[in-house]
């Protein structure tokens, strides 16, 4: 497990260490998984580049979210 999720973690660390609360979090902030997360290159692009290709919002808030979430 990551020690603090930061912009360049992955959507599928995300995902893979938070499970449902990662996933819901991640929607919170304009990013569907969807189901199964079949979309192999949505899995690999880094929090940053979702912010940046607008399928993300509030980068900030969803990392204070994550980290309060891990910690």
């Amino acid at each position: 497990m990551p020690e603090r999720f930061t912009p360049e973690s992955k959507v599928r660390d995300v995902v893979s260490v938070l499970g449902d609360a990662g996933r819901h979090a991640l929607l919170r902030h304009g990013y569907d998984v969807g189901e199964g997360f079949v979309d192999v290159l949505s899995q690999y692009q880094t929090l940053e580049q979702a912010e940046r290709a607008d399928r993300l919002r509030d980068l900030s808030g969803l990392l204070t979210e994550l980290n309060d979430k891990t910690s």
